[in-house]
């Protein structure tokens, strides 16, 4: 049976902030609107800001789903699974919102990830969720699988481009600027980085 939870603690915390991967799930309001479902991952990309707070980087991708359906709703559900270990499934189903590079928050927001190196991954924005409701689940059905490493390939890629070529390679990609839908995504050029 699943159980409802009034924040962010104890092991309900140590659970998400173990696991290597989670899910990020955003619709548009319009109801033939392109559903998005993303895997998230990259060890010390993620942080719980507080009991009712989370917080991921937002890095260089072929589009901007996301931030395109928070910036016209703000509804967002993360999920972690357990792989390993006991069976669980949580959710968090909460408003977010995109924090941008030129946002005063962000310098400040960015002091939360201490033990990735953004600049090698195309840092687009800091994206934070504010949790409404928390709920876990048995898993019995999550396949164990086992973690090995995160992969370089993104931050090979992404760590040889400056302010100006990563904003050109975003300004050519179809759906980076406006999501699938038509939606605002990204706002470009990208404003120069903080960090």
């Amino acid at each position: 049976m699943g159980k409802t939870y009034e924040r962010i603690d104890g092991r309900l915390r140590t659970f998400i902030e173990e696991q290597p991967l989670f899910f990020t799930a955003t619709a548009p309001l319009a109801g033939d609107g392109t559903v998005n479902l993303s895997p998230k991952g990259l060890k010390g990309s993620f942080a719980v800001l507080d009991e009712l707070t989370l917080a991921y980087l937002d890095f260089a991708g072929s589009n901007a789903e996301t931030i395109a359906h928070l910036r016209e709703n703000g509804r967002i559900t993360l999920m972690w699974c357990a792989f390993q270990g006991p069976p669980n499934i949580v959710r968090v189903h909460g408003h977010g919102e995109a924090v941008f590079r030129d946002d005063p928050r962000f310098a400040e927001l960015l002091t939360r990830f201490p033990d990735i190196d953004p600049t090698l991954h195309g840092l687009r924005a800091i994206i934070v969720v504010h949790a409404e409701l928390i709920r876990d689940s048995c898993g019995y059905a999550v396949p164990y699988m086992a973690y090995e490493a995160d992969r370089e390939l993104h931050g090979k890629r992404f760590g040889r481009e400056d302010d100006a070529s990563l904003s050109a390679y975003f300004e050519k990609k179809d759906h980076i600027a406006v999501s699938l839908d038509g939606l605002p995504g990204l706002p470009l050029p990208l404003p120069p980085s903080t960090v």
